[in-house]
């Protein structure tokens, strides 16, 4: 405890450690911020003495350079006035030396020029007359190459109308022809067109496929053309129907190309083609047909509508597309075959089953009369029929054998035959 004594009641009092400490330093604050402040009033009468001071030390110094500056300026503009002065002394003299050749150099230029004119004016004369020299001659040479050209033109003209009369005289010709030719031989000429096409690439391109005419009218009707291609192991690759129909340029009824679509796919499945193409030049102004390959499988499938020079690249395209798939084919065909020797084999041992039974049952019967008689009469063939009872005992072990004869004993031991029918069967092998 402290004992303090109040400087205004003279009276003493105690207080702890804590209470006198925050006194003290109530005290010690209040004195210091008003030595601060103190200090502060100081150092900012010092700041504003300072700065007045040096404003006055600048002030002095500006006017001293002010003063120099304006006698250097003084002394400068008095040397630049003389230097003026010099120059434009110089100056006049320069120009007064320039005026003079000027004048001298006026009155080359302009005796220059009356030569230089009086000398042009004379080639321009000289010219003028070798122009007009050469003027005629031209004329008279174009005048010549004209007449030439002229009667060489009319030749050629009349060699023209000879040549386009010739013409026109195959064309009647030609029309005349195509008049007298009857609906049937202007369809076989297209025919033959079709088939002399094929036979120019027959060797290189087909040397291994069918191309006949359809002559075969079993069926009531009857296709122009038939093209067959198989591979090697007998697998047909492609198969196409062709039909050909032309008419004459005069022909007062036009045919329509769908008038002969129902029945090209009813010759196409008659004859087990899987294709089935029109080559016509029926509707000879419809831009459809004359765009290419027309694919009419919306009315019939598997069936093409060409023209004539579209055939070659028809066979073409139909061959490639069937080729590509083969091997697809060839897997499908192989698959069939493997189906149906396996077929055949559960029938084979299914009949053989039966077969066993049946005969096991005959013999059965058989034997159990010959035991009952064996029986009744002869006591003395106890063995026989001893013997005859073990041998039924046997076919009955043999018929049940028979019976539990399953396709998994038989294919055991052979991979091949047991893959097979594992895929066939699925589940069905393993549950026997």
């Amino acid at each position: 405890m402290n004992e303090i004594i109040c400087p205004h009641c003279k009276k003493a009092f105690k207080i702890d450690e804590a209470g006198y400490a925050d006194i003290l330093n109530q005290v010690r604050n209040h004195e210091f911020e008003e030595e601060l402040k103190k200090r502060e009033a100081a150092l900012n009468k010092e700041k504003e003495s300072a700065v007045a001071l040096a404003k006055q030390e600048i002030q002095s110094l500006l006017k001293e350079e002010i003063v120099a500056k304006e006698k250097e300026i003084i002394t400068l503009k008095g040397e630049k006035e003389q230097e003026l002065m010099s120059l434009k002394s110089l100056k006049d003299n320069e120009l007064s030396t320039l005026n003079a050749r000027l004048l001298a150099y006026e009155t080359e230029k302009e005796l220059a020029i009356t030569q230089a004119v009086s000398k042009v004016e004379q080639d321009r004369n000289r010219l003028a007359n070798l122009l007009a020299t050469e003027q005629k001659l031209k004329t008279a040479e174009l005048a010549n190459l004209e007449t030439k050209f002229k009667e060489k033109l009319a030749e050629e003209i009349k060699v023209k109308e000879a040549e386009l009369k010739i013409k026109d005289e195959l064309i009647e010709r030609y029309k005349d022809m195509k008049t007298k030719l009857s609906t049937k031989m202007i369809g076989e000429t297209l025919e033959q067109h079709c088939e002399i096409e094929f036979n120019k690439i027959r060797a290189t391109a087909f040397p291994d496929v069918y191309f006949q005419k359809d002559n075969d009218t079993s069926g009531g009707t009857k296709g122009d053309y038939i093209f067959r291609e198989n591979d090697s192991e007998g697998n047909e690759v492609i198969s196409i129907m062709f039909e050909m129909k032309n008419e004459a340029d005069d022909t007062s009824k036009k045919q329509k190309v769908d008038s002969f679509l129902k029945k090209l796919d009813e010759d196409r499945k008659k004859k087990n083609c899987e294709y089935a193409v029109l080559v016509t030049m029926l509707e000879g102004d419809n831009e459809l047909y004359n765009s290419g390959i027309v694919d009419v499988s919306y009315h019939f499938p598997k069936m093409y509508v060409i023209r004539p020079q579209f055939f070659i690249p028809m066979i073409t395209l139909l061959r490639n597309a069937a080729q590509n798939s083969m091997k697809y084919k060839a897997e499908l065909n192989r698959v069939k075959n493997q189906n149906i020797d396996i077929t055949n084999f559960e029938n084979e041992l299914e009949s053989f089953k039966q077969a066993f039974g049946k005969r096991y049952l005959n013999a059965s019967d058989r034997f159990k009369d010959a035991i009952n008689e064996i029986d009744k009469s002869i006591k003395s063939l106890q063995n026989v029929k001893d013997n005859l009872l073990k041998s039924e005992e046997h076919l009955r072990i043999a018929n049940q054998k028979a019976e539990d004869l399953t396709i998994k004993k038989l294919t055991k031991g052979n991979p091949t035959m047991t893959e097979k029918f594992r895929e066939l069967g699925g589940g069905n092998q393993e549950k026997e």
